[in-house]
């Protein structure tokens, strides 16, 4: 009898911490994660690329010699690898990105956004600066082997002040929205604010004056955007820069046409030997052959260092991009390029040709 109380005594026991284990699993099992853990999203995107331009150059010297001249590059190149993280609490959406650059990685994007209302939404952090429709758009929708000229050397991508390349961004806070709601649903007007450091990406205000940067555009009809924008401000040990764009773009249907026009009044990093005034201007297409699946393009894209045409580089690029898959895609393209900053004339024509590997995940 008393060894049927103690199996008894121990199958109980046996059982009731099985129970407590099997209570702990649905426990376990049951706790859910916050909401705004289960919105972040990991993306990105790379982009590789080959170029070259005019490998060689045959001259000949004054007594006839045949020289052949060395004069350019040929080389494959990692032009960008990016990894966001993306996320939303409650009415505020949140981006972390990162770059990975050589053997270094560093931080691009950090920002929050509040974004309850249409009409007026507010961003602080790490973020693109409010300037010109080329700058916000991504790298592999952009379509050309780079942004344009005048972008890079006017809105912080390797800054004529001698900013460091900073992907058109820098530390602020924005002030956007959009106005005047059509019958069909569609806003009529955009405008953007922002107030800035004016020193670039990663980087604390080094003179303690904010540069100011507004942009106001109208769209009149689905697809089509007209725009200004306006910037000033200085960087620390080179002065004050004003600038100002006109922007135009329509895009619908697969098509793509846009024009902006930069300028820029304000000295240049020292020891570059410039005026006070640059300027430049783009203009592109991207047609559907195929439509989804091929597209064919042309740009013509002109930058002038100190608005002079004898400090003018200009390209008339043309070429296609064929997407294999939703994530994945090629981009060739071919320029005839009239730089007049090189100090020899009969090396200012010159042929470029660029092939572009673009992937996202």
């Amino acid at each position: 009898m008393r060894k049927i109380v103690l199996l008894l005594t121990a199958s109980l026991f046996v059982l009731s911490i099985k129970a407590q284990e099997n209570k702990q699993e649905k426990k376990t099992v049951s706790v859910e994660l916050p909401q705004w853990v289960k919105d972040i999203k990991l993306s990105g995107y790379g982009m590789l690329q080959y170029q070259a331009q005019d490998p060689y150059r045959t001259t000949t010297d004054e007594e006839g010699n045949i020289i052949t001249e060395k004069n350019a590059s040929n080389t494959f190149n990692i032009r960008q690898l990016r990894l966001m993280l993306d996320g939303k609490i409650g009415d505020v959406a949140w981006r972390a990105q990162f770059q990975g650059s050589g053997s270094s990685a560093f931080l691009v994007d950090l920002y929050a956004e509040w974004q309850k209302y249409r009409e007026i939404r507010v961003k602080a952090g790490q973020f693109k600066r409010a300037f010109t429709f080329e700058s916000p758009t991504n790298p592999i929708d952009q379509g050309f082997y780079s942004y344009a000229l005048v972008i890079n050397n006017l809105v912080g991508y390797g800054d004529r002040t001698g900013e460091k390349s900073a992907g058109g961004r820098d530390i602020g806070v924005q002030l956007q929205g959009d106005l005047l709601k059509n019958k069909a649903g569609r806003y009529l007007l955009h405008y953007q604010v922002g107030v800035y450091n004016g020193e670039g990406i990663n980087t604390k205000d080094a003179d303690n004056r904010k540069d100011i940067i507004g942009g106001l555009w109208l769209m009149p009809v689905e697809g089509l955007r007209i725009g200004a924008f306006g910037w000033t401000g200085s960087r620390a040990g080179v002065g004050t820069k004003n600038r100002y764009a006109l922007s135009a773009e329509y895009s619908k249907n697969d098509w793509t046409f846009r024009s902006e026009y930069i300028h820029s009044q304000g000295a240049a990093a020292p020891g570059k030997n410039l005026g006070d005034k640059a300027d430049g201007l783009y203009a592109f297409g991207i047609a559907p052959v195929i439509s989804k699946k091929l597209y064919a393009k042309a740009r013509y894209n002109m930058y002038r260092q100190d608005k002079s045409w004898s400090s003018s580089k200009t390209m008339y690029e043309m070429g296609i991009n064929y997407v294999i898959c939703k994530n994945l895609q090629v981009n060739m393209e071919y320029a005839r390029v009239n730089d007049r900053t090189i100090a020899n004339p009969d090396k200012h024509n010159y042929n470029f040709v660029d092939l572009q590997l673009d992937f996202r995940f």
